[in-house]
Protein backbone atom coordinates (compact mmCIF):
# COMPACT_ATOMS: atom_id res chain seq x y z
CA UNK A 1 0.00 0.00 0.00
CA UNK A 2 2.88 2.35 0.86
CA UNK A 3 4.43 1.78 -2.57
CA UNK A 4 1.13 2.46 -4.32
CA UNK A 5 0.72 5.64 -2.30
CA UNK A 6 4.22 6.74 -3.31
CA UNK A 7 3.41 6.22 -7.00
CA UNK A 8 0.19 8.23 -6.64
CA UNK A 9 2.00 11.13 -4.98
CA UNK A 10 4.74 11.04 -7.64
CA UNK A 11 2.13 11.12 -10.39
CA UNK A 12 0.37 14.07 -8.80
CA UNK A 13 3.63 15.99 -8.46
CA UNK A 14 4.56 15.42 -12.12
CA UNK A 15 1.07 16.50 -13.18
CA UNK A 16 1.36 19.70 -11.12
CA UNK A 17 4.78 20.43 -12.59
CA UNK A 18 3.45 19.83 -16.09
CA UNK A 19 0.63 22.31 -15.54
CA UNK A 20 2.83 24.88 -13.84
CA UNK A 21 5.90 24.77 -16.05
CA UNK A 22 4.95 23.04 -19.30
CA UNK A 23 6.33 24.59 -22.49
CA UNK A 24 4.00 27.40 -23.39
CA UNK A 25 3.72 30.39 -25.65
CA UNK A 26 3.37 33.86 -24.28
CA UNK A 27 2.33 36.46 -26.77
CA UNK A 28 5.21 38.81 -27.50
CA UNK A 29 4.58 42.44 -28.50
CA UNK A 30 4.05 41.22 -32.09
CA UNK A 31 2.15 38.11 -33.17
CA UNK A 32 5.24 35.91 -32.82
CA UNK A 33 5.18 32.64 -30.86
CA UNK A 34 8.14 30.75 -29.51
CA UNK A 35 9.21 27.36 -28.20
CA UNK A 36 12.17 26.73 -25.95
CA UNK A 37 13.44 23.13 -26.05
CA UNK A 38 16.25 21.89 -23.79
CA UNK A 39 18.42 18.79 -23.42
CA UNK A 40 21.43 17.55 -21.47
CA UNK A 41 24.49 16.19 -23.23
CA UNK A 42 25.13 12.68 -21.89
CA UNK A 43 21.94 11.35 -20.35
CA UNK A 44 23.59 11.08 -16.94
CA UNK A 45 26.31 12.95 -15.09
CA UNK A 46 27.90 11.37 -12.05
CA UNK A 47 30.21 12.70 -9.34
CA UNK A 48 31.77 11.71 -6.08
CA UNK A 49 29.83 12.65 -2.99
CA UNK A 50 32.90 12.49 -0.73
CA UNK A 51 36.14 14.09 -1.96
CA UNK A 52 38.30 13.60 1.12
CA UNK A 53 40.23 10.65 -0.34
CA UNK A 54 39.88 10.78 -4.11
CA UNK A 55 38.14 12.56 -6.98
CA UNK A 56 36.89 10.70 -10.02
CA UNK A 57 34.42 13.35 -11.23
CA UNK A 58 33.36 16.73 -9.77
CA UNK A 59 29.78 18.10 -9.73
CA UNK A 60 29.44 19.18 -13.38
CA UNK A 61 26.14 19.15 -15.29
CA UNK A 62 25.59 20.61 -18.76
CA UNK A 63 22.33 21.89 -20.24
CA UNK A 64 21.57 23.28 -23.72
CA UNK A 65 18.50 24.86 -25.31
CA UNK A 66 17.14 26.13 -28.62
CA UNK A 67 14.66 28.98 -28.86
CA UNK A 68 12.54 28.59 -32.00
CA UNK A 69 10.27 31.19 -33.56
CA UNK A 70 7.25 29.24 -34.76
CA UNK A 71 6.65 29.34 -38.51
CA UNK A 72 3.51 29.17 -40.62
CA UNK A 73 2.42 27.95 -44.05
CA UNK A 74 4.05 31.08 -45.53
CA UNK A 75 7.12 31.42 -43.29
CA UNK A 76 9.70 28.91 -42.09
CA UNK A 77 10.46 28.57 -38.38
CA UNK A 78 13.59 30.35 -37.20
CA UNK A 79 16.18 29.11 -34.72
CA UNK A 80 16.94 32.22 -32.70
CA UNK A 81 20.60 33.22 -32.58
CA UNK A 82 21.69 34.01 -29.01
CA UNK A 83 24.14 36.59 -30.36
CA UNK A 84 21.64 38.70 -32.33
CA UNK A 85 18.07 37.87 -31.24
CA UNK A 86 17.98 39.85 -28.00
CA UNK A 87 16.51 36.78 -26.31
CA UNK A 88 18.02 35.62 -23.03
CA UNK A 89 17.52 32.17 -21.50
CA UNK A 90 17.71 31.40 -17.79
CA UNK A 91 17.91 28.10 -15.92
CA UNK A 92 17.10 26.94 -12.41
CA UNK A 93 16.44 23.65 -10.64
CA UNK A 94 13.15 23.91 -8.72
CA UNK A 95 13.63 22.52 -5.22
CA UNK A 96 17.44 22.39 -5.43
CA UNK A 97 18.95 25.77 -4.55
CA UNK A 98 22.28 24.95 -2.90
CA UNK A 99 25.01 22.29 -2.86
CA UNK A 100 27.16 23.23 0.14
CA UNK A 101 26.66 20.54 2.79
CA UNK A 102 25.28 18.03 0.29
CA UNK A 103 28.88 17.23 -0.72
CA UNK A 104 32.28 18.29 0.64
CA UNK A 105 33.53 19.24 -2.84
CA UNK A 106 34.09 22.89 -1.88
CA UNK A 107 36.26 21.85 1.08
CA UNK A 108 38.73 20.12 -1.24
CA UNK A 109 38.31 22.03 -4.52
CA UNK A 110 41.53 23.98 -4.09
CA UNK A 111 43.59 20.88 -3.29
CA UNK A 112 42.18 19.01 -6.29
CA UNK A 113 41.74 21.72 -8.93
CA UNK A 114 43.81 24.62 -7.57
CA UNK A 115 40.89 27.07 -7.48
CA UNK A 116 39.12 28.86 -4.64
CA UNK A 117 35.41 28.57 -5.41
CA UNK A 118 32.62 30.59 -3.83
CA UNK A 119 29.95 28.51 -2.13
CA UNK A 120 27.64 26.73 -4.58
CA UNK A 121 29.64 27.90 -7.62
CA UNK A 122 31.12 25.26 -9.92
CA UNK A 123 34.40 25.01 -11.80
CA UNK A 124 33.17 27.08 -14.76
CA UNK A 125 31.73 29.87 -12.63
CA UNK A 126 28.09 28.81 -12.87
CA UNK A 127 25.75 28.13 -9.95
CA UNK A 128 22.44 26.30 -9.62
CA UNK A 129 20.62 29.13 -11.41
CA UNK A 130 21.63 31.81 -13.86
CA UNK A 131 21.68 32.87 -17.50
CA UNK A 132 22.76 30.51 -20.27
CA UNK A 133 25.54 31.50 -22.68
CA UNK A 134 25.80 31.72 -26.46
CA UNK A 135 27.12 28.49 -27.98
CA UNK A 136 27.01 28.96 -31.76
CA UNK A 137 23.24 29.07 -32.45
CA UNK A 138 22.03 27.51 -29.20
CA UNK A 139 22.09 28.42 -25.52
CA UNK A 140 24.34 26.46 -23.19
CA UNK A 141 25.49 26.28 -19.59
CA UNK A 142 28.39 24.02 -18.65
CA UNK A 143 29.52 22.92 -15.21
CA UNK A 144 26.38 23.32 -13.07
CA UNK A 145 27.48 22.07 -9.61
CA UNK A 146 24.37 19.99 -9.03
CA UNK A 147 24.01 17.19 -6.48
CA UNK A 148 21.33 14.48 -6.54
CA UNK A 149 19.90 15.76 -3.25
CA UNK A 150 17.03 18.27 -3.39
CA UNK A 151 16.68 20.70 -0.51
CA UNK A 152 13.94 18.65 1.16
CA UNK A 153 15.80 15.30 1.09
CA UNK A 154 19.50 15.24 1.98
CA UNK A 155 19.62 11.46 2.39
CA UNK A 156 18.09 9.78 -0.66
CA UNK A 157 19.39 10.32 -4.18
CA UNK A 158 17.04 11.89 -6.72
CA UNK A 159 18.95 11.38 -9.98
CA UNK A 160 16.20 12.63 -12.31
CA UNK A 161 15.51 16.16 -11.18
CA UNK A 162 14.10 18.80 -13.51
CA UNK A 163 15.51 22.06 -14.74
CA UNK A 164 13.24 24.99 -15.57
CA UNK A 165 14.34 26.88 -18.68
CA UNK A 166 12.83 30.31 -19.42
CA UNK A 167 13.24 32.37 -22.59
CA UNK A 168 12.70 36.13 -22.34
CA UNK A 169 12.88 39.03 -24.76
CA UNK A 170 14.84 42.22 -24.14
CA UNK A 171 11.87 43.65 -22.25
CA UNK A 172 11.97 40.73 -19.78
CA UNK A 173 8.68 39.35 -21.13
CA UNK A 174 8.49 35.55 -20.93
CA UNK A 175 8.32 34.02 -24.40
CA UNK A 176 8.33 30.34 -23.46
CA UNK A 177 9.33 27.91 -20.69
CA UNK A 178 10.10 24.24 -20.50
CA UNK A 179 11.02 21.54 -18.00
CA UNK A 180 13.47 18.78 -18.79
CA UNK A 181 15.69 16.35 -16.93
CA UNK A 182 19.02 17.39 -15.44
CA UNK A 183 20.33 13.94 -14.48
CA UNK A 184 22.99 13.47 -11.81
CA UNK A 185 24.05 10.60 -9.54
CA UNK A 186 26.61 9.85 -6.83
CA UNK A 187 26.24 6.14 -7.56
CA UNK A 188 29.89 5.52 -8.46
CA UNK A 189 30.03 1.94 -7.29
CA UNK A 190 33.69 1.09 -6.61
CA UNK A 191 32.82 0.40 -2.97
CA UNK A 192 29.04 0.01 -2.89
CA UNK A 193 29.11 -2.71 -5.58
CA UNK A 194 31.20 -4.88 -3.23
CA UNK A 195 34.27 -4.92 -5.49
CA UNK A 196 36.45 -2.82 -3.18
CA UNK A 197 36.28 -2.67 0.60
CA UNK A 198 37.01 1.07 0.69
CA UNK A 199 38.41 3.97 -1.31
CA UNK A 200 41.67 3.52 0.60
CA UNK A 201 41.81 -0.04 -0.73
CA UNK A 202 41.80 1.42 -4.27
CA UNK A 203 44.52 3.93 -3.47
CA UNK A 204 46.72 1.39 -1.69
CA UNK A 205 46.79 -0.65 -4.90
CA UNK A 206 48.74 2.28 -6.43
CA UNK A 207 51.50 2.41 -3.81
CA UNK A 208 53.93 0.50 -6.02
CA UNK A 209 53.58 3.17 -8.73
CA UNK A 210 56.62 5.46 -8.88
CA UNK A 211 55.87 8.92 -7.55
CA UNK A 212 52.50 8.01 -6.06
CA UNK A 213 52.03 9.35 -2.54
CA UNK A 214 48.96 8.01 -0.76
CA UNK A 215 49.34 10.66 1.92
CA UNK A 216 48.84 13.44 -0.61
CA UNK A 217 45.07 13.08 -0.43
CA UNK A 218 42.65 13.79 -1.98
CA UNK A 219 44.03 12.10 -5.10
CA UNK A 220 42.72 13.40 -8.42
CA UNK A 221 42.56 10.34 -10.69
CA UNK A 222 42.65 12.44 -13.86
CA UNK A 223 45.79 14.18 -12.61
CA UNK A 224 47.82 11.13 -13.63
CA UNK A 225 45.42 9.40 -16.02
CA UNK A 226 44.44 11.58 -18.98
CA UNK A 227 40.68 12.09 -19.13
CA UNK A 228 39.20 13.70 -22.28
CA UNK A 229 35.91 14.12 -20.42
CA UNK A 230 37.65 16.56 -18.06
CA UNK A 231 40.22 17.85 -20.53
CA UNK A 232 43.23 16.58 -18.55
CA UNK A 233 46.34 15.26 -20.29
CA UNK A 234 47.70 13.05 -17.49
CA UNK A 235 51.32 12.54 -16.50
CA UNK A 236 54.06 9.96 -16.09
CA UNK A 237 52.96 7.83 -19.01
CA UNK A 238 49.89 6.53 -17.16
CA UNK A 239 47.17 5.10 -19.44
CA UNK A 240 44.03 7.11 -20.19
CA UNK A 241 41.67 6.87 -17.23
CA UNK A 242 38.91 5.04 -19.12
CA UNK A 243 41.48 2.62 -20.54
CA UNK A 244 42.96 1.92 -17.10
CA UNK A 245 39.54 1.25 -15.54
CA UNK A 246 38.12 -0.90 -18.34
CA UNK A 247 41.32 -2.87 -18.95
CA UNK A 248 41.81 -3.58 -15.25
CA UNK A 249 38.23 -4.79 -14.84
CA UNK A 250 37.73 -6.50 -18.19
CA UNK A 251 38.60 -9.94 -16.88
CA UNK A 252 36.43 -9.50 -13.78
CA UNK A 253 33.36 -7.66 -15.08
CA UNK A 254 32.40 -8.38 -18.66
CA UNK A 255 28.92 -6.99 -19.22
CA UNK A 256 27.59 -5.66 -15.89
CA UNK A 257 28.25 -1.98 -16.56
CA UNK A 258 26.18 -0.97 -13.52
CA UNK A 259 29.00 -2.31 -11.33
CA UNK A 260 30.68 1.04 -12.01
CA UNK A 261 28.29 3.30 -13.91
CA UNK A 262 25.14 4.54 -12.16
CA UNK A 263 23.83 2.00 -11.44
CA UNK A 264 21.47 -0.62 -9.88
CA UNK A 265 19.40 2.18 -8.38
CA UNK A 266 19.89 4.96 -10.94
CA UNK A 267 19.68 2.75 -14.07
CA UNK A 268 21.03 5.49 -16.30
CA UNK A 269 20.49 3.52 -19.54
CA UNK A 270 16.75 4.06 -19.94
CA UNK A 271 16.06 4.98 -23.54
CA UNK A 272 13.87 3.51 -26.26
CA UNK A 273 16.68 1.22 -27.48
CA UNK A 274 17.08 -0.24 -24.00
CA UNK A 275 13.32 -0.79 -23.84
CA UNK A 276 13.68 -2.78 -27.07
CA UNK A 277 16.34 -5.01 -25.47
CA UNK A 278 19.60 -3.21 -26.26
CA UNK A 279 22.32 -3.15 -23.58
CA UNK A 280 25.49 -1.03 -23.22
CA UNK A 281 27.67 -3.73 -24.75
CA UNK A 282 25.57 -3.88 -27.94
CA UNK A 283 26.98 -0.45 -28.85
CA UNK A 284 30.23 -0.18 -26.88
CA UNK A 285 31.36 -3.80 -26.70
CA UNK A 286 32.19 -5.53 -23.42
CA UNK A 287 34.36 -4.01 -20.69
CA UNK A 288 37.61 -5.48 -22.01
CA UNK A 289 36.80 -4.29 -25.54
CA UNK A 290 36.32 -0.70 -24.36
CA UNK A 291 39.77 -0.79 -22.76
CA UNK A 292 41.52 -2.47 -25.69
CA UNK A 293 40.13 -0.05 -28.29
CA UNK A 294 41.46 2.90 -26.28
CA UNK A 295 44.84 1.17 -26.00
CA UNK A 296 44.65 0.81 -29.79
CA UNK A 297 44.29 4.55 -30.30
CA UNK A 298 40.60 5.38 -29.83
CA UNK A 299 39.94 8.55 -27.79
CA UNK A 300 37.16 7.94 -25.24
CA UNK A 301 34.31 10.46 -25.12
CA UNK A 302 35.39 11.80 -28.52
CA UNK A 303 35.31 8.58 -30.57
CA UNK A 304 32.29 6.47 -29.72
CA UNK A 305 29.83 4.16 -31.54
CA UNK A 306 28.05 5.74 -34.52
CA UNK A 307 24.30 5.84 -35.09
CA UNK A 308 25.00 5.87 -38.83
CA UNK A 309 27.03 2.67 -38.86
CA UNK A 310 25.76 0.10 -41.35
CA UNK A 311 25.23 -2.33 -38.48
CA UNK A 312 22.97 0.22 -36.72
CA UNK A 313 20.66 2.84 -38.28
CA UNK A 314 22.53 3.45 -41.53
CA UNK A 315 23.69 6.52 -43.44
CA UNK A 316 20.26 8.20 -43.46
CA UNK A 317 20.51 8.53 -39.68
CA UNK A 318 24.22 9.34 -39.45
CA UNK A 319 25.88 12.01 -37.38
CA UNK A 320 27.75 14.86 -39.02
CA UNK A 321 31.20 13.76 -40.28
CA UNK A 322 33.69 13.59 -37.46
CA UNK A 323 31.11 14.37 -34.77
CA UNK A 324 29.15 12.35 -32.24
CA UNK A 325 25.36 12.30 -31.97
CA UNK A 326 25.46 14.75 -29.05
CA UNK A 327 27.49 17.20 -31.17
CA UNK A 328 25.57 16.88 -34.44
CA UNK A 329 23.00 19.07 -36.12
CA UNK A 330 20.25 18.04 -38.50
CA UNK A 331 16.70 19.24 -39.25
CA UNK A 332 16.01 22.92 -40.01
CA UNK A 333 19.69 23.35 -40.85
CA UNK A 334 21.16 24.01 -37.42
CA UNK A 335 18.85 22.09 -35.10
CA UNK A 336 20.81 19.82 -32.76
CA UNK A 337 19.86 16.13 -33.03
CA UNK A 338 19.19 16.04 -29.28
CA UNK A 339 16.49 18.71 -29.68
CA UNK A 340 14.03 16.15 -31.02
CA UNK A 341 15.55 12.88 -29.79
CA UNK A 342 16.96 13.88 -26.35
CA UNK A 343 20.41 12.92 -25.11
CA UNK A 344 22.40 9.68 -25.52
CA UNK A 345 21.28 6.94 -23.11
CA UNK A 346 17.92 8.74 -22.80
CA UNK A 347 16.70 8.67 -26.44
CA UNK A 348 12.95 9.13 -26.37
CA UNK A 349 10.64 7.64 -25.37
CA UNK A 350 12.40 6.97 -22.08
CA UNK A 351 11.35 4.61 -19.31
CA UNK A 352 11.57 7.64 -16.97
CA UNK A 353 8.53 9.90 -17.01
CA UNK A 354 10.75 12.89 -16.22
CA UNK A 355 12.56 12.53 -19.57
CA UNK A 356 9.25 12.37 -21.45
CA UNK A 357 7.77 15.43 -19.73
CA UNK A 358 9.02 18.07 -22.18
CA UNK A 359 7.84 16.42 -25.40
CA UNK A 360 4.57 15.35 -23.83
CA UNK A 361 3.88 19.00 -23.07
CA UNK A 362 4.98 20.12 -26.55
CA UNK A 363 3.09 17.60 -28.68
CA UNK A 364 0.72 15.72 -26.37
CA UNK A 365 2.55 12.38 -26.34
CA UNK A 366 5.93 10.97 -25.34
CA UNK A 367 8.68 10.11 -27.78
CA UNK A 368 10.67 11.86 -30.49
CA UNK A 369 9.47 15.39 -31.22
CA UNK A 370 7.74 14.63 -34.52
CA UNK A 371 4.63 16.78 -34.46
CA UNK A 372 5.83 19.27 -37.04
CA UNK A 373 3.38 22.05 -36.25
CA UNK A 374 5.08 22.56 -32.86
CA UNK A 375 7.79 24.47 -34.73
CA UNK A 376 6.38 24.93 -38.25
CA UNK A 377 2.91 26.06 -37.16
CA UNK A 378 1.42 23.55 -39.63
CA UNK A 379 2.32 20.12 -41.03
CA UNK A 380 4.43 20.40 -44.20
CA UNK A 381 3.73 17.89 -46.96
CA UNK A 382 7.35 17.25 -47.93
CA UNK A 383 9.86 14.93 -46.28
CA UNK A 384 11.43 16.07 -43.03
CA UNK A 385 14.62 15.00 -41.27
CA UNK A 386 15.89 11.56 -42.37
CA UNK A 387 13.50 11.74 -45.34
CA UNK A 388 10.51 10.92 -43.14
CA UNK A 389 7.11 12.26 -44.10
CA UNK A 390 5.50 13.66 -40.99
CA UNK A 391 2.55 15.04 -42.91
CA UNK A 392 1.34 13.55 -46.19
CA UNK A 393 3.02 10.43 -47.49
CA UNK A 394 2.28 8.90 -50.90
CA UNK A 395 1.29 5.24 -50.62
CA UNK A 396 1.46 4.31 -54.30
CA UNK A 397 1.44 5.81 -57.78
CA UNK A 398 -1.76 3.99 -58.76
CA UNK A 399 -4.44 6.36 -60.00
CA UNK A 400 -7.68 5.63 -58.03
CA UNK A 401 -11.08 5.46 -59.69
CA UNK A 402 -12.68 7.74 -57.08
CA UNK A 403 -12.01 10.24 -54.32
CA UNK A 404 -12.23 8.25 -51.13
CA UNK A 405 -11.55 8.64 -47.41
CA UNK A 406 -10.41 5.31 -45.94
CA UNK A 407 -10.71 4.09 -42.30
CA UNK A 408 -8.13 5.61 -39.97
CA UNK A 409 -5.94 3.48 -37.73
CA UNK A 410 -5.80 3.07 -34.83
CA UNK A 411 -9.37 3.96 -34.02
CA UNK A 412 -10.08 4.71 -31.18
CA UNK A 413 -6.77 6.51 -30.54
CA UNK A 414 -5.23 8.38 -27.63
CA UNK A 415 -2.25 10.20 -29.18
CA UNK A 416 -2.15 9.94 -32.96
CA UNK A 417 -3.92 8.23 -35.84
CA UNK A 418 -3.14 7.65 -39.53
CA UNK A 419 -5.72 8.70 -42.13
CA UNK A 420 -5.41 7.12 -45.62
CA UNK A 421 -7.24 8.62 -48.62
CA UNK A 422 -7.39 8.53 -52.43
CA UNK A 423 -7.55 11.32 -55.02
CA UNK A 424 -8.57 10.45 -58.62
CA UNK A 425 -7.51 13.74 -60.27
CA UNK A 426 -5.21 16.64 -59.27
CA UNK A 427 -7.20 18.75 -56.82
CA UNK A 428 -7.15 20.96 -53.76
CA UNK A 429 -7.70 18.68 -50.76
CA UNK A 430 -8.91 19.67 -47.31
CA UNK A 431 -9.07 17.36 -44.30
CA UNK A 432 -10.74 18.68 -41.15
CA UNK A 433 -11.78 17.25 -37.80
CA UNK A 434 -15.28 18.44 -36.91
CA UNK A 435 -17.54 17.74 -33.95
CA UNK A 436 -20.95 16.13 -34.27
CA UNK A 437 -22.53 19.58 -34.56
CA UNK A 438 -20.46 20.35 -37.65
CA UNK A 439 -18.03 22.78 -35.95
CA UNK A 440 -14.45 22.58 -37.23
CA UNK A 441 -12.11 21.61 -34.39
CA UNK A 442 -8.84 20.93 -36.16
CA UNK A 443 -7.38 21.33 -39.66
CA UNK A 444 -5.33 18.34 -40.79
CA UNK A 445 -4.58 19.18 -44.42
CA UNK A 446 -5.20 22.02 -46.84
CA UNK A 447 -3.19 21.87 -50.08
CA UNK A 448 -3.20 20.84 -53.71
CA UNK A 449 -2.26 17.21 -54.45
CA UNK A 450 -1.67 15.13 -57.55
CA UNK A 451 -3.83 12.06 -58.20
CA UNK A 452 -2.82 9.09 -56.07
CA UNK A 453 -3.10 7.29 -52.76
CA UNK A 454 -1.88 9.07 -49.63
CA UNK A 455 -1.84 8.88 -45.89
CA UNK A 456 -1.43 11.55 -43.25
CA UNK A 457 -1.24 11.65 -39.47
CA UNK A 458 -3.19 13.73 -36.98
CA UNK A 459 -2.90 14.10 -33.24
CA UNK A 460 -5.25 14.19 -30.27
CA UNK A 461 -3.25 16.90 -28.49
CA UNK A 462 -6.09 19.44 -28.58
CA UNK A 463 -9.00 17.00 -28.78
CA UNK A 464 -11.07 16.05 -25.77
CA UNK A 465 -12.20 12.43 -25.44
CA UNK A 466 -15.24 11.76 -27.59
CA UNK A 467 -16.53 11.08 -31.10
CA UNK A 468 -15.67 13.30 -34.05
CA UNK A 469 -15.97 13.28 -37.83
CA UNK A 470 -13.07 13.49 -40.23
CA UNK A 471 -14.27 15.42 -43.28
CA UNK A 472 -12.43 15.28 -46.61
CA UNK A 473 -13.31 17.96 -49.17
CA UNK A 474 -12.01 17.43 -52.72
CA UNK A 475 -13.14 20.10 -55.20
CA UNK A 476 -16.48 20.42 -53.40
CA UNK A 477 -17.07 16.68 -52.98
CA UNK A 478 -17.19 15.66 -49.31
CA UNK A 479 -16.58 12.34 -47.61
CA UNK A 480 -16.91 11.63 -43.87
CA UNK A 481 -15.52 9.12 -41.41
CA UNK A 482 -16.16 8.69 -37.69
CA UNK A 483 -13.13 8.85 -35.39
CA UNK A 484 -13.01 8.29 -31.63
CA UNK A 485 -10.57 9.86 -29.17
CA UNK A 486 -9.85 8.16 -25.84
CA UNK A 487 -7.47 9.43 -23.15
Amino acid sequence: MKKIFTFIIAGLLITLLLVAFSPKHTKAPSTDYYNVISWNDLGMHCANKDFSNMCILPPYNNISAHVILQGSSTAAPVIMDPATSGISVTYEIPGNTYSIGKTNFWTYAFQIFGVNLPDNIGLTGYGLSGTMADSNNFYHVQGIPLTPYPDNDLVNEHPYQLTLITAMNSGAEVLATTLNTIPVSNEINCVSSGCHTSEMDILQAHESVSGFNINNRPIFCAGCHADPALGTTGSGGAPIFSQAIHSAHGGIITTDCYKCHPGPNTQCLRDTMHSAGTWCTDCHGNVAHVGSTIAGGRTPWLQEPSCGATSCHGANFAEQPGLLFRQSKGGMGNLMCSTCHNSPHAILPSSRSEDNLQNFALQGFAGTLKKCDVCHGYTPSGPGPHGIYAGIKPISGIIPSQDELLPNYPNPFAFSTTIPFRIKTPAWVKLDIIDLNGKKIQSVLNERLQAGEYKTETYATHLSPGTYLCCMNVSGHQDYMKIIVVK
